[in-house]
């Protein structure tokens, strides 16, 4: 069922501190991982290893612990909601590469920047086409 882009969606305290860990802790890398919620919020976080060659400049998930993530989701009833990411030298916007590789519409996509003094997180709604902004509400 196609859903539709909302005007905002929450983001929990708790939810917004595990990305920024998980980004932080390798900050030279760019991260990457899913997040399970219902409607216009999530609830959880699941870290998932890069496997990119050029880690510093892309992610590539790694296939296993995808699986594992989406089948932790389905036993908890989560839905699959969204996919987060860091741009370690880059602000917090899809870069080209991450357009042309976006392969699950109607989610959200989470961009993490850590390239300013301080860390950046913007949500994107993709539609199978386009990726469009969507205030995050904390």
């Amino acid at each position: 069922m196609k859903k539709t882009r909302p005007d905002q969606i929450y983001l929990q305290h708790q939810i917004n501190e595990q990305m920024l860990a998980h980004a932080s802790s390798t900050p030279d890398i760019e991260v990457c991982g899913l997040l399970g919620g219902y409607e216009d919020r999530a609830v959880s976080v699941y870290p998932v290893k890069n496997i990119a060659q050029d880690q510093s400049r892309q992610f590539l998930m790694d296939p296993e612990q995808q699986i594992a993530a989406m089948r932790n989701m389905r036993e908890r009833g989560e839905e699959f909601w969204g996919i987060y990411h860091s741009h370690p030298y880059s602000p917090a916007i899809p870069s080209t590469r991450d357009r042309k590789n976006a392969a699950y519409p109607d989610i959200f996509y989470f961009i993490l920047s850590l390239s300013d003094r301080r860390t950046m997180i913007k949500c994107y709604y993709f539609d199978g086409k386009d990726f469009q902004e969507v205030f995050i509400n904390q």
